[in-house]
């Protein structure tokens, strides 16, 4: 507790230092775009590298093996699809959201209400999972139990957040996800290291260990999660597609492409995320295996708060009470970073995109925007805290797997054909975003996740019907149809001016700056 009390007070006195430049909204929304490629990507891992990257991925190769690291395989591709394809002409056509850089050639009113709505969506569920598991964390930590404490703790967590982000805009935001970064892979490297150094800093004695602890030489195979039947093999590849594709529609990581002064940094920020998200990827390995051998699979599964306190436990084998309480402290500032990202993009999200541009169709001042952006944050803080106490006990992995299906489904194709093909028209946004998004939704409420199975969300009821667990085979597919078919059927055509101006500036980032600054 005196640890994390450090780290709270720490972050705290740079959000106030952070805050005192937030005059404008570039300011407050994308830090004044001040951030260099390095410092941005240092926060783009600190945003992505939540809770469930550490404790859920450590927890499925402690258990699963070869099948648990296919996670981080897929956490991690994902970025080449976001520094390939949309990085650098994001962060060259838009200002501050994904919907500026939809609506830049198409109707903005339309558009830009469905790019909210699916902003907001995305947002909501990451929000909710990363509450629920801030409860679920400090539960089985700190030895909170009952309902009331760990209702006490997401309402701690909530009101911290919103100080983060009421008082230090994107800015401050991004220095708590810098620091929190490197405190993350740090702790993790140390661990790492305690973990070869035990098995002689060779990796073959460290699986053996693991095999000899677990009874399991299956763990080091692949199939052993997802090679049991056909349906398995199916939820595998969806739920493939829906890491690595909806990881470069992620609002809250598409927003930070918009802190760097250049679409030069946006491209190294980028790699750095990538460089710094594929180490921490590989010290997974190591402390996955590393449960397995010291600690062993049966006990981690046993153990309050089952797979995801296999990282807790084997800090606890490792170092004892001082390195649970650093880790501890680490995975509580995950949370804390990662759910201020998040509020900040889906504040932003309305106050510029519902507010200025459709309610007050940009008659509007940036102070005015940046106060209702504010007031948003307190709502969207209230929102959160009271879903997260709901949200108890319920199963995390099914809202991170929403957010992901549903960004991946509602944002990217959408976010492909703008930036990619000429003829896409408003209709086939409009189609492909709502149908993307309300396909992800209905196919997950009808999922054995929902309901149907012993672990399932509602226990005892049956109403499921889809057989996987993740929609995005399904899903994103028809997303892409539906933008297709919209913008085929349509009569109306767009704006060829406007076309031309938004494939010169995103390929080229020609008036990109004036746009950014007016």
């Amino acid at each position: 507790m005196i640890i994390f009390g450090l780290f709270v007070a720490v972050t705290l006195v740079v959000v106030l230092r952070a805050s005192r430049n937030n005059k404008t909204a570039a300011d407050y929304y994308a830090a004044g775009r001040s951030f260099t490629g390095p410092q941005n990507g240092t926060a783009i891992a600190g945003d992505y590298l939540s809770a469930a990257s550490f404790l859920g991925i450590v927890g499925a190769i402690a258990v699963n093996g070869y099948d648990g690291f296919l996670y981080s395989i897929g956490f991690l591709v994902a970025w080449l699809v976001a520094l390939l394809l949309v990085a650098e002409m994001l962060r060259n056509t838009g200002k501050f959201t994904m919907a500026d850089v939809l609506s830049f050639r198409l109707k903005q009113r339309p558009v830009r209400i469905a790019a909210a709505i699916t902003t907001l969506a995305v947002c909501f569920f990451y929000l909710l999972a990363q509450m629920a598991g801030a409860g679920g964390l400090v539960s089985l930590l700190m030895g909170i139990d009952g309902k009331v404490g760990q209702s006490l703790v997401i309402t701690v967590v909530g009101a911290l957040m919103i100080i983060y982000v009421l008082i230090g805009g994107m800015k401050g935001t991004t220095w708590v996800q810098i620091i929190k970064a490197v405190l993350l892979i740090a702790g993790a490297a140390v661990m790492t290291v305690w973990v070869l150094a035990l098995h002689g800093f060779n990796l073959s004695e460290l699986l053996g260990a693991a095999v000899e602890t677990t009874g399991n030489p299956a763990i080091l195979d692949p199939g052993l999660q997802y090679g049991k039947s056909e349906t398995s093999k199916l939820d595998f590849v969806s739920l493939g597609l829906a890491l690595v594709l909806g990881t470069a529609a992620l609002p809250h990581v598409l927003m930070r492409f918009y802190t760097v002064p250049t679409a030069k940094e946006a491209r190294r920020s980028v790699v750095w995320a990538i460089w710094l998200i594929g180490i921490f990827y590989l010290f997974t390995l190591v402390l996955g295996y590393g449960a397995a051998a010291l600690i062993g699979s049966d006990a981690i599964k046993g153990a309050p708060g089952g797979v995801n306190s296999a990282a807790p436990l084997l800090a606890f084998a490792l170092g004892g009470p001082v390195l649970l309480g650093l880790i501890s402290a680490v995975a509580f500032a995950t949370i804390l970073a990662v759910v201020a990202g998040l509020t900040i993009t889906a504040a932003a999200s309305f106050a510029h995109d519902i507010y200025a541009n459709v309610i007050r169709k940009d008659q509007v001042d940036a102070d005015g925007e940046v106060k209702v952006a504010r007031t948003t944050v307190v709502v969207i803080g209230i929102i959160s805290i009271l879903g997260g106490i709901g949200a108890q006990g319920q199963n995390v992995a099914f809202l991170v797997a929403l957010a992901f299906a549903v960004a991946a489904s509602a944002n990217l194709p959408t976010i492909i054909y703008s930036l990619y093909w000429r003829k896409f028209t408003t209709q086939g946004a409009v189609w492909s975003m709502y149908g993307g998004l309300g396909s992800a939704i209905v196919l997950i409420a009808f999922s054995p996740v929902v309901s149907g199975l012993e672990t399932s969300m509602i226990a005892g009821a049956d109403f499921s019907w889809f057989p996987l667990n993740n929609p995005g085979i399904v899903s994103i597919p028809l997303a892409f149809f539906l933008g297709w078919l919209g913008t085929v059927l349509d009569k109306n055509t767009e704006s060829a001016v406007k076309q031309a101006e938004m494939e010169v500036r995103s390929l080229t980032g020609v008036g990109a700056e004036k746009a950014v600054d007016h």
